[in-house]
């Protein structure tokens, strides 16, 4: 997952609001959004190489959603950060007492949203320490949360006006296609070359190989109601389906 847009407590009737867009080589196997097999109260994808997800919410009110930090040379983790996602909604933990229990060094860098419905936490290996979030718009990509970036910087102002029409998901959707590449004097320095810098620059991400796989919408609302859009995309962009899943606690 490249971008993550959460919105907490912001809006009266909606406690958790979440637009985000998962980027990864297409190559690698997953499923798009379903009930997961072995526990029918979560919603989300599932990584069919490593096992875990990128996102997924529980009926309980649980939500969780992780993005990888970009660092080219960096080995591989023996464990997958997937399955702290996982791990996470299939526990009875709070967020708090999940995050801060979190071994670091067993996992490539990643930077982690966790909410138990309650209160939402970050974590990551790569910012301090686990700390809970306040009322408020957050982004998170591929580096710390709220880092600066281009894309990120619009895709919380979007996010802001999207959040006031609620429960209309097309504002949502709308932000999360955006293709629009950045400037070069705006490019963040992550060590890629700068092709991929151009490319990993926009909203929604498009190449043969690599590229945004799946864009969420997601709310719960005050009432306890969850409501969960997706759209499945595969290479340059190709539109593949689209899902809805809607429940209540």
């Amino acid at each position: 997952m490249c971008l993550i847009v959460v919105g907490w407590r912001v809006h009266p009737d909606y406690p958790l609001v979440v637009a985000a867009n998962r980027d990864e080589f297409f190559a690698r196997p997953a499923t798009a959004l379903t009930r997961w097999p072995d526990a029918l109260n979560i919603i989300g994808g599932i990584d069919l190489e490593a096992g875990g997800t990128w996102l997924g919410m529980s009926e309980g009110g649980r939500f969780a959603a992780l993005t990888n930090v970009r660092e080219p040379g960096v080995a591989k983790s023996a464990r997958s950060r997937g399955m702290l996602t996982r791990d996470f909604l299939l526990s009875r933990e709070s967020a708090g007492d999940y995050a801060r229990q979190i071994d670091g060094t067993r996992y490539a860098g990643f930077n982690l949203l966790l909410s138990d419905g309650d209160s939402l936490f970050y974590a990551s290996n790569r910012d301090g320490s686990p700390r809970p979030l306040a009322p408020g718009i957050y982004g998170l990509s591929n580096h710390r949360l709220d880092s600066p970036w281009p894309k990120l910087v619009k895709a919380r102002e979007r996010f802001a006006d999207a959040v006031q029409h609620l429960p209309e998901a097309s504002g949502f959707f709308d932000l999360l296609a955006d293709r629009a590449i950045a400037d070069d004097a705006q490019l963040p320095n992550t060590g890629v070359p700068i092709e991929w810098e151009r490319l990993l620059s926009a909203i929604f991400v498009t190449s043969e190989n690599y590229g945004t796989r799946a864009s969420t919408v997601l709310w719960r609302t005050d009432r306890g109601t969850l409501c969960v859009h997706e759209r499945s995309f595969g290479a340059d962009g190709q539109t593949l389906q689209s899902s809805q899943i809607s429940t209540s606690l």
